[in-house]
């Protein structure tokens, strides 16, 4: 026999009303816990090292559209056409051992970035601190500078007499033992206490191992490689996935046989990047000739990306071919696949090259790199790119007609030769709340929070 139930407005308003309040109890971010990270690189490696983003600050941000908003800065201006800026610093702000962040500091560190061999990315002649402000001076107009400083190399750090990295981030670096780098919260961090009581980052974890913790809740944030986007899709895990930020590219030495132009377009024309898109990295990402990709700037499909394996061989002439090698940057089996994809389309074109062992210190002719791009405006975006690369940082003029002609000029030279823009990828355990990526990739830790954390 069925039963109707009648109910007031009344009850049901309350009725309501609790199953609300229930269930924002169950989503609302708790603080507590310990966030558990894997990675297959070095948390503090540059740029794009998980450990600097949650310690370092830097004195700007950029946002999703690629305008710099204040963080370490509270605002900046320009003058003499762009060749000097001033940024003031933001008051009451302490490093995590309780010293005050100054101006002098700020320029200190600034200018220890640039001694260490990053002299040619660094965009300015002078940085010194007057007042509550930090100057910077430069040789020709830096128009870009406050998106520039949001990159994290630009970062602001000092070292305690263990040589400890000190910041003002979130987090702050208690102990490194058994591959496992172990950061606490900043009770006093200026943009607030994260919800996190700590994060523990092991480093030097395969990806199988990383999906294999995840999958019996022994971590909460692993890597998800572009290769394997559609693999997790098919296991169900929760992926969170960035736009194109990675550029493969070769580079390209000119010298010795490599020093004639045509012959390093000749190797330009022979790879062929719509393999390496559909076969090793499965369809993930834009294949590209370009320096930026086709969302950022608009304009990469101007760039042709087709082989043309034909007018590579006649470039290369008839020439007996130098034996080369070609290296890259990290041991990643996936780029090793690549770089041996690459090796045998040079090898149809005529040329004679060889696939450094893995691990080896890439000082071949030929280097297959993945570069990280942070920045999020098109014109610091080149400016970024092309310090990477070695190349002149400051851009000429704004606007998309102007980037392009200032990359078209660098790719001319074919020592650098595009492949493919391929995205970041993360899967987040059950527990985890709240959590998004950057602009760039990176997990941004500053809203997370842990499910059930006391």
């Amino acid at each position: 026999m069925l039963r109707r139930y009648v109910t007031s407005p009344r009850t049901g308003y309350l009725l309501l009303l609790c199953l609300t309040l229930s269930a924002a109890a169950r989503t609302r971010p708790h603080y507590g816990g310990m966030l558990r990270i894997e990675t297959q690189g070095d948390p503090w490696q540059m740029p794009d090292g998980i450990a600097r983003r949650l310690v370092l600050d830097t004195l700007t941000t950029v946002s999703d559209t690629g305008g710099a908003q204040p963080a370490l800065a509270m605002r900046w201006e320009s003058q003499s056409a762009a060749h000097r800026w001033e940024f003031r610093i933001r008051p009451g702000v302490r490093f995590q051992d309780g010293e005050a962040l100054t101006s002098d500091a700020v320029a200190t560190a600034l200018t220890d970035v640039c001694s260490r061999g990053a002299a040619a990315v660094c965009p300015w002649r002078t940085v010194r601190g007057v007042g509550p402000s930090v100057v910077f001076t430069s040789d020709s107009s830096v128009p870009d500078l406050p998106e520039l400083l949001a990159q994290t190399e630009f970062a602001i750090a000092r070292q305690d007499s263990t040589g400890a990295v000190i910041g003002t981030g979130p987090f702050r670096v208690t102990g490194f033992t058994n591959g496992a780098l172990t950061l606490v919260a900043n009770d006093d961090c200026w943009s607030g206490r994260p919800f996190a009581d700590g994060v523990e980052v092991r480093t030097r974890r395969a990806v199988r191992d990383q999906w294999m913790d995840l999958s019996v809740g022994k971590a909460d944030i692993v890597e998800v490689p572009p290769e394997l986007l559609r693999q997790a899709e098919q296991q169900h895990l929760h992926v969170l996935q960035s736009r194109p930020v990675d550029l493969l590219a070769v580079t390209i030495a000119p010298n010795g046989w490599l020093a004639s132009r045509e012959i390093r377009q000749s190797a330009a024309l022979a790879v062929d990047r719509t393999a390496l898109y559909n076969v090793i990295f499965q369809k993930q990402g834009e294949v590209t000739a370009s320096l930026l990709p086709q969302g950022l700037s608009g304009y990469s499909f101007l760039f042709a990306s087709d082989r043309d394996l034909d007018r590579a061989r006649a470039l290369r002439g008839g020439a007996s071919p130098a034996s080369l090698t070609l290296g890259a940057d990290d041991t990643n089996a996936t780029t090793q696949l690549a770089a041996e994809r690459l090796a045998l389309n040079l090898r149809e074109a005529g040329f004679n090259v060889q696939v450094a062992q893995a691990g080896s210190r890439p000082t071949s002719q030929l280097v297959l790199r993945r570069v990280h791009l942070e920045e999020t405006g098109g014109e610091a975006a080149l400016d970024e790119m092309l310090s990477r690369f070695g190349q002149n940082r400051t851009v000429s003029g704004a606007g998309a007609a102007s980037l392009w002609q200032e990359e078209r000029g660098v790719l001319e030279n074919e020592t650098v030769v595009p492949l493919l823009w391929l995205p970041r990828a993360w899967a987040v355990g059950e527990r985890v709340r709240d959590l998004r990526l950057l602009s760039d990739g990176e997990p941004d830790l500053s809203d997370a929070s842990l499910e059930g954390a006391k």
